[in-house]
């Protein structure tokens, strides 16, 4: 009897060991699988004169997000041998990009194309890379991340390494429920979608809070006409690919693609027809933001061009002929074509070149460049800047 009254008791203690193992594990699940209630971001502004912008209904700016995503974006976990992060190819002082002519990834070998600025992202072309593969921030966010030469990483052994993380399992609690590629994504493109650049001098001016040098009101003027010889009217043509407030391509189905000249019919990369297959998108390329230019050499899709110099000799007089060129370079000219001269240039003279790079310069917005809540946020003794 005392035997089997002691039995009785061990399984009763047996049994309410069990069921509090099973109770902390229930309760540990619903902790884990909550919905999260994420913050909306708080004093968050966008220029009208951008126009309208759209975030996708299941990824709205939350504080929580943008956190996330800014530390994942600086965060070498994120390539296959942890030695390189989204800043790697996009540095702030360079306006989120690297200074070379095309980016080098943990492969080693040189990339296809020149890092892009990652500014003013909500607006201009809603395809992303220099051939629009993509639709969307959030799908263009882990390409670099899987690609074998840029970042070379897994997305489940990502996830396995956050997840042993000590800070992103209640970072990603907070922002989305849980750690998954998909959140991952929505993260890094939310973070992207706040890097704002709205405080340049020509942003000042057009806030009518100073005026623009003679040269500068100048290469503005030339900047924004496309050369009309019939009117007397001088231009530059850059507003025909470059929108006038964002100065990034046209957001209108492919309209933000152009080929602009920089190769004759048999030298043409196929750009954007990698992406529609269309032959008459043939060397088209997306048309980048121009703001901050002074500080994102090299130029074009290749980097081929080292000074802004160079960029306006290529329009003024280094136009190469093929099937897509944009008709908007070709018929702009500064002075009538005759039979002798046939070849496609602006034909600007010197001081109207200087003055549209002096116009470009007032682009460079050094709060952009410097403001903290676009850094690095690990420390530099424990992770320093790529």
């Amino acid at each position: 009897m005392e035997s089997g009254g002691f039995g009785s008791i061990n399984k009763s203690i047996a049994m309410l060991s069990l069921c509090g193992v099973m109770l902390i594990a229930i309760i540990y699940g619903f902790v884990a699988y909550i919905e999260p209630k994420p913050t909306p971001l708080q004093g968050f502004t966008a220029p009208f004169v951008f126009g309208k912008f759209r975030v996708p209904d299941d990824n709205p700016l939350t504080q929580e997000a943008v956190q996330l995503g800014r530390r994942l974006f600086y965060d070498k976990q994120l390539s296959g041998d942890n030695t390189v992060s989204c800043s790697t190819c996009h540095l702030q002082h360079l306006a989120f990009t690297d200074g070379k002519a095309r980016s080098v990834g943990v492969s080693g070998k040189t990339l296809d194309f020149n890092s892009m600025s990652l500014a003013n992202l909500m607006w201009g072309p809603r395809h992303f890379f220099w051939n629009g593969r993509v639709d969307s921030l959030e799908e263009q966010a882990l390409a670099p991340i899987q690609d074998p030469n840029e970042m070379a990483q897994n997305l489940d052994d990502l996830i396995d390494e956050l997840e042993a993380d000590d800070v992103y399992p209640g970072l990603f609690r907070s922002a989305y429920g849980k750690i998954s590629a998909e959140n991952i994504a929505r993260a890094l493109a939310t973070f992207e979608r706040t890097l704002i650049s709205a405080d340049s001098k020509y942003d000042q001016y057009l806030r009518g809070e100073l005026k623009l040098s003679a040269e500068e009101e100048l290469g503005r003027k030339l900047f924004m006409a496309h050369p009309d010889v019939k009117v007397s009217l001088r231009g530059g043509n850059c507003i025909d690919c470059h929108s006038q407030f964002l100065t990034s391509g046209f957001n209108a189905q492919f309209d933000g693609f152009s080929n602009n000249g920089l190769d004759t019919e048999a030298l043409l990369n196929p750009g954007l027809q990698f992406t529609t297959g269309q032959v008459t998108d043939r060397g088209k390329f997306k048309v980048p933001t121009l703001r901050n230019i002074a500080l994102t050499a090299p130029y074009m899709h290749d980097g081929r061009f080292t000074t802004l110099e160079q960029v306006l000799d290529h329009y003024n007089e280094g136009i190469r002929v093929s099937d897509s060129l944009s008709p908007l370079i070709m018929e702009a000219d500064n002075q009538p074509q005759d039979a002798v001269n046939i070849r496609i240039s602006l034909n600007l003279n010197e001081e109207e070149k200087r003055a549209i790079i002096a116009f470009l310069h007032t682009l460079t917005d050094h709060s952009f460049i410097t403001e903290d809540k676009f850094s690095n946020p690990f420390d530099a003794d424990t992770m320093p800047d790529a």
